[in-house]
């Protein structure tokens, strides 16, 4: 059954896009795989043969699951640990169970608000490698932390216990801006010794020193390409902060690896896979990836780790997703064992959407809990001797967050020889049938937003809808809850156009200009990076580059590490390779490329921060040449609107954490959003009188 709705699945999605009936099937076949591989783990009465043979038929599935997924990648996000489970999926979950001679489950209850709990982990789930036990058995005592228990019994500070705090903090990031960077008072930069051949620059010096001299809690947002992984193995080795967790994407794993024996050869990493069968207990360093956490937690929590290191600490915002509980709970579990532990969340770009994205970060690192601030940070608020109703409340608490440990460089500011950035738009017109079909779906879709605004404004009734209309005659109040009432359908009901399948088709009618404009910058500056979102665009890009016999390296999220390695050794060392065809996000973390000083970004992402990311592989230091980022734009189309507002959210970091005074660019509002209230606004808006 599993098997023959996978072919389904599979076959839909080589036609583009996949409805939202395909994307349910991939769900439910994800899920009841997994489901049944846990089942057949914990079954006695199978043969060691007979589990092993339908473990491997399972494995033959989640493989054909694996290729569709390459081909979308949206589909990923369906797999995730917060992904929501519609109610067709668990309809069809127990269609299939039924067909399959299975008992269905019972109906389930509509579930319950989710409410931030500390998170509670099965132990059936989880394991234990070998060398771990090892590694407990040779010293199954941890030495008592008096001074750890001592200031956890402390007496609170409570002048401010009948205040709320954490509001006006993050607001402060928004209304207290200086116009420099947000940064912590730093030491002047000590000699640092590294590796013969190795240096530091005297901005990561600095960190490194104050690691040194005690500082113990890092949010170390330096812009991406300042070398924020060789500072924070550095610090660690400064504060002796071992053994030492890092937990990071999956596709950096072998990256950390490589830069531990780079910058600090004598101390011994591993890197978690699986079930931790290769692992090595004894090491000083243990690397996992964020999706691993579930299965080894019970152990990472209590093998008496004295560090933590969190890379692309954005991943973990969502505070209410299975990666943000875990991570915070290692940190809970370390924070209560160890004395002022190491503990450093490394993101260039910690602000996605909203100033709230700070808060999982800064729980990680026990600045504050889910209601109040705690320790130094709850101290540092009662020697203001101000309350949130002062007025200068705000900028003494944005001052005190900083001074925890936030550490904010621009590129411009530290690294005075870096070549500049700049990033083009190419505009290019989609002509023929492509170009009409994608027009003809944006005007359908308008009309269906004018539809659905000028029914809800005739339910209205008299005085009450004049009242709410603007200068323009437009109730833009009412323009956005129709906006996001058309984003919550987009996501949830089959058929029709939606702003994901135009953005999608977009992207495809994009891939051949693309390609072309990133062959001729091969032929005529050298080697080029191409970025897209979608498998389907890469292929066509490829294709075209190997028509035109300009080789080509690729980089994708289903390659095995050793593969990804290769083609990355091959653009970067072999002279003959021109291109390097990547994905957005497979390779938007974690690469240095900056061999090339030319990158093409043929589809859009959703976020500043996921193009930021793309440029900075080759935006980095060492980079001798000027950098120039090719946008390509689909000319009279929703993307040229999309550009804008990606531009657009770059105001909140600049705001919150480099001091920016600029207006108007702070809202938390999604682009997808933004890009469907501003098409139903200009259809309404008059025509101009000529």
């Amino acid at each position: 059954m599993l098997v023959d709705v996978a072919r389904d699945v599979d076959v839909a999605v080589r036609r583009p896009p996949a409805s939202p009936t395909v994307r349910t099937k991939f769900q439910v076949v994800a899920l009841l795989v997994r489901e049944e591989r846990a089942r057949l783990k914990t079954d006695t009465t199978l043969t060691a043969a007979r589990r092993t043979e339908e473990l491997k038929r399972l494995d033959g599935v989640a493989t054909m699951l694996a290729r569709t997924a390459a081909r979308d990648t949206s589909l990923l996000a369906l797999l995730a640990d917060d992904a929501r489970v519609s109610e067709a999926a668990r309809t069809l979950r127990g269609k299939v169970l039924l067909a399959a001679g299975m008992e269905p489950p019972e109906p389930e209850e509509a579930p319950a608000p989710v409410v931030p709990t500390t998170p509670t982990f099965s132990s059936s789930a989880q394991v234990v490698p070998r060398s771990v036990v090892s590694r407990q058995m040779a010293n199954p005592f941890l030495a008592p932390d008096f001074e750890a228990a001592a200031q956890r019994a402390a007496p609170r500070a409570r002048r401010l216990s009948g205040w709320e705090l954490l509001e006006p903090l993050f607001r402060s990031f928004e209304v207290a801006a200086t116009g420099a960077p947000a940064c912590m008072p730093l030491p002047d930069p000590r000699p640092v010794p590294v590796p013969r051949g190795r240096d530091v620059m005297p901005h990561q010096a600095q960190v490194i020193t104050a690691a040194a001299r005690g500082h113990r809690t890092f949010l170390l947002a330096d812009e991406p390409g300042l070398g924020k992984t060789a500072q924070a193995l550095l610090a660690a080795q400064a504060a002796d902060a071992y053994p030492l967790l890092v937990v990071v994407p999956n596709v950096v794993k072998a990256n950390w690896a490589h830069e531990v024996a780079l910058w600090t050869p004598s101390r011994r990493a591993t890197v978690v896979h699986g079930d931790g069968d290769q692992m090595d207990g004894f090491a000083d360093v243990v690397i996992v990836n964020y999706e691993l956490l579930d299965r080894h937690i019970g152990w990472l929590g209590d093998l008496g780790f004295r560090g933590m290191v969190v890379d692309e600490a954005h991943l973990i915002k969502n505070k209410t997703s299975q990666r943000s509980q875990h991570v915070r709970a290692l940190s809970d579990r370390i924070r209560t064992r160890v004395t002022r532990p190491l503990l450093m969340a490394l993101t260039g770009t910690p602000l996605i959407n909203d100033i709230e994205d700070f808060r999982a970060i800064w729980q990680f690192l026990g600045w504050i809990d889910d209601t109040v601030p705690l320790g130094a940070l709850e101290a540092s608020l009662e020697e203001t001797g101000l309350t949130p109703a002062d007025p200068g409340f705000a900028s003494a608490a944005r001052s005190s967050v900083i001074d925890m440990g936030i550490v904010r460089r621009r590129k411009i500011d530290v690294v005075a020889d870096i070549p500049a950035r700049r990033v083009a738009d190419l505009p290019v017109e989609l002509d023929g049938a492509a170009g009409r079909s994608i027009r003809a779906a944006e005007a359908a879709l308008t009309d269906r937003l004018v539809q659905r605004y000028r029914a809800a404004l005739e339910m209205r009734t008299g005085s009450t809808a004049l009242d709410e209309v603007g200068l323009d005659g437009i109730d833009h109040e009412l323009v956005r809850r129709v906006a996001a009432a058309e984003l919550k359908d987009s996501t949830s009901k089959a058929g029709g156009e939606n702003v994901f399948t135009m953005v999608r088709r977009i992207g495809q009618a994009k891939a051949g200009p693309a390609a072309d404009y990133a062959a001729q910058l091969a032929r005529s500056v050298g080697k080029v990076v191409f970025f897209a979102k979608h498998v389907d665009v890469m292929d066509q890009a490829e294709q075209l580059f190997a028509d035109r016999g300009i080789r080509y390296a690729s980089i994708r999220g289903d390659q095995t590490p050793k593969v990804r390695e290769k083609n990355i050794t091959a653009f970067v060392e072999d002279p003959e390779v021109q291109v390097v065809v990547c994905s957005l996000t497979a390779a938007g973390v974690g690469l240095n490329l900056q061999v090339a000083s030319n990158l093409v970004l043929a589809e859009l992402s959703w976020t500043y921060a996921e193009q930021t990311q793309a440029i900075d592989r080759i935006h980095r230091i060492g980079q001798a040449e000027p950098v120039t980022a090719w946008r390509i734009i689909a000319a009279q189309t929703v993307d040229s609107r999309i550009a804008e507002l990606i531009d657009s959210k770059s105001g909140l970091a600049a705001r919150a954490l480099d001091g920016a005074d600029e207006d108007d660019l702070t809202s938390s509002t999604s682009v997808q959003l933004d890009t469907l209230v501003g098409q139903l606004t200009d259809a309404l808006r008059p025509d101009p009188v000529v």
